[in-house]
């Protein structure tokens, strides 16, 4: 057991030094704020908005124990309000990452709604998720480099997304999923702070329509493995219900369920199990 724990230790460092190496050479940079076995947290700067943006990787026991083995990836979101830290404070993320055998990423997406504000420079986190993290994640830990082998998703807020990103960006998102996902914003164009990213909705209906999942739908292409869910009592369960029925109208194939529960960290913490299960057989294919 001595022996794997400081073999753990040392390649901890090995990847940390690395990794700090690495930066110099590519338009990717970041700095590292802290490191432990299984946990990194990190900046990574965006070029597009100009800006570091603190994210989480969680690495599982077996990226030490194999050092020459490639893990898929799944990037779980934050919801409004919150941050990166949101998820590895109230789930063991090492656990769930070593129990599935993949690299799990929680960036903060403030309160975006994860989409490029055609308003705010400062607030670009389509381009931000969907290329620059995960390119800097890719070239920084040894994780597959094929959307077949990366997932996201996300609560309320990070629901939204995480469908967001993954239907506009097939070839980067093999998987995606939502929970309790805000999936069509122009339904609450007085709330979560929405109409600071695309203006307000009186002034600007099209671009708050272009801006919400569940009109995204037409343009899906089927092949990604998606995954909804929702609780019975959340405020969201009407328009997640939409999107399901416009889904199936569509005939894109997606699992959806709604089970007990309200827009609470209770329900998230349970559906985040259902949803790592999801990814991980869509990994197995």
């Amino acid at each position: 057991m001595k022996t794997k724990f400081f073999h753990r230790i040392a390649l901890s460092i090995a990847l940390t030094i690395g990794a700090l190496i690495a930066v110099a050479q590519t338009n990717v940079t970041t700095d590292v704020v802290t490191v432990n076995l299984q946990t990194d947290t990190v900046k990574v700067m965006s070029q597009k908005m100009n800006r570091e943006i603190k994210a989480v990787v969680v690495l599982p026991h077996q990226y030490f124990d194999n050092p020459t083995d490639s893990f898929p990836s799944v990037y779980v979101l934050h919801g409004a309000s919150g941050d990166y830290s949101n998820w590895p404070k109230k789930k063991n993320l090492e656990q769930v990452a070593t129990q599935y055998g993949v690299v799990m990423i929680c960036p903060d997406g403030q309160d975006s709604w994860y989409f490029d504000s055609p308003i705010d420079p400062k607030m670009q986190f389509e381009t931000f998720i969907s290329r620059e993290l995960v390119a800097y994640v890719d070239s920084h830990y040894r994780t597959f480099r094929s959307a077949k082998m990366r997932a996201i998703t996300g609560l309320s807020m990070g629901g939204h997304g995480a469908l967001w990103n993954a239907f506009r960006h097939p070839d980067v998102w093999g998987s995606c999923g939502s929970m309790s996902g805000g999936v069509d914003i122009t339904k609450f164009t007085d709330r979560w702070h929405i109409k600071a990213r695309l203006g307000n909705y009186e002034d600007n209906p099209e671009r708050w329509h272009r801006h919400a999942v569940v009109n995204l739908v037409p343009s899906i292409q089927p092949g990604q493995n998606i995954i909804i869910d929702d609780g019975a009592d959340d405020f969201f369960y009407q328009v997640n219900c939409n999107l399901h029925e416009a889904l199936l109208k569509a005939k894109i194939p997606h699992d959806f369920t709604i089970r007990p529960g309200a827009h609470s960290w209770k329900y998230w913490i349970n559906a985040l199990d259902y949803h790592m299960l999801f990814f991980s057989k869509a990994f197995s294919k």
